[in-house]
């Protein structure tokens, strides 16, 4: 899936994104560190994975979309 970077804070590796509708999801380090980036900037295409839990988005994977 892709979205594009809304927010991110370096201190904690954590941010969030905007889906395509305009929904916004916030991810963790967890999937930070999972796409081996290293800074991430608002407004940048990205790639995510998630998993539903239980009814509520989680993102699992955040890494720069690539064509």
């Amino acid at each position: 899936m892709q979205a594009t970077a809304y927010t991110y804070d370096p201190e904690t590796r954590s941010g969030s994104v905007l889906l395509d509708d305009g929904t916004p999801v916030e991810f963790g380090a967890e999937a930070f560190d999972a796409g081996g980036l290293l800074l991430l900037r608002a407004g940048q295409r990205v790639r995510i994975e998630t998993e539903d839990e239980g009814g509520a988005l989680r993102i699992t994977l955040v890494t720069l979309q690539t064509f």
